[in-house]
């Protein structure tokens, strides 16, 4: 089992970037798609962006492309979510997990981490 610790979360005023992390304790993953995956309060999770293992086909929300680039550095075991030009409406728990499908279902992912809070906020 894989666990994830993702990083890089906090407080921000509309406008601004963050770079959340994403790394793994235990077994490398380097044969997983990334995903982030967001959730707000009261709110369904909903996905933000994947990557697959080669760290070479990528999918986006409608709701972030453009904004947001995800990335991974399989020597380092770690993926990345540079946010760029952050909302209010981005505000939520942000979440990376593991599949062995290149999906934007959240039921395809099988090792979630904790999440780190995103708060956009003047």
């Amino acid at each position: 089992q894989v666990q994830l610790v993702e990083s890089g979360g906090g407080l921000v005023q509309p406008g601004d970037s963050l770079r959340l992390s994403c790394a793994p304790s235990g077994r490398t993953w380097s044969r997983y798609t990334m995903g982030w995956f967001r959730q707000a309060p009261g709110k369904e999770r909903d996905f933000v962006a994947a990557i697959d293992w080669s760290g070479g086909p990528k999918l986006y929300a409608d709701s972030v492309k453009g904004r947001f680039t995800i990335s991974r550095d399989n020597a380092k075991n770690t993926v990345y979510l540079q946010m760029n030009s952050l909302r209010s409406e981005d505000t939520a728990v942000y979440f990376c997990a593991t599949s062995y499908q290149f999906s934007t279902s959240a039921v395809e992912y099988n090792n979630w981490g904790q999440g780190t809070q995103v708060t956009v906020s003047s």
